[in-house]
């Protein structure tokens, strides 16, 4: 049976995947596994990774791991869900280096927009979270959805006119405190 990860589990995921890479490489950290290290939260489900470039040797590790550890992985970020935001790899924060493989969270715009999107309450609950830290400002959300509304219609399962109303009513709620 899995078991909830915490900060401590991931932090041995992140050193193990690292030893075991035999290539360097960069995961993405996304979801639980960025509100972890942040502080967002104690514990999540599952650590959900992209991986660009990725390290060889990295799926033998996390199929071990998985076991191991009695963790649950899964690749999934933001890009699955909306479009890609520009400067996202540019504005993605390192967390840690474990051997040649680089730990970043992915862009807390990006994210945020998806959890936004998504509209689950621990995703927007995550999403106040970034705002309410300073991680993500709301000049710069709002630029960067409208910078990739033209790219929804590449996203059929998006309504773009609910997305965005969904991103008015997410950030008018910030304003009210809520």
């Amino acid at each position: 049976m899995k078991r909830f990860v915490d900060r401590t589990k991931l932090e041995e995921f992140m050193r193990s995947v690292g030893a075991r890479a035999t290539s360097p490489g960069m995961i993405y950290l996304t979801g639980g596994a960025t509100a972890l290290p942040l502080g967002f939260r104690d514990q999540t489900v599952d650590i959900n990774i992209k991986l660009d470039p990725e390290p060889r040797g990295v799926f033998e590790a996390i199929a071990d791991l998985k076991e191991s550890l009695q963790l649950n992985v899964e690749l999934a970020s933001p890009d699955q869900f909306i479009p890609p935001l520009p400067g996202r790899r540019e504005r993605s924060r390192h967390v840690a280096t474990a051997g040649e493989v680089e730990f970043k969270h992915y862009d807390l715009y990006s994210q945020a927009l998806a959890k936004i999107e998504r509209g689950h309450d621990q995703d927007l609950a995550d999403a106040r979270s970034f705002l309410l830290q300073g991680l993500v400002i709301v000049p710069e959300l709002e630029r960067l959805f409208e910078a990739i509304r033209p790219q929804l219609v590449r996203y059929p399962a998006i309504d773009p006119d609910d997305f965005e109303c969904k991103v008015r009513r997410f950030l008018s709620g910030q304003a009210d405190g809520g």
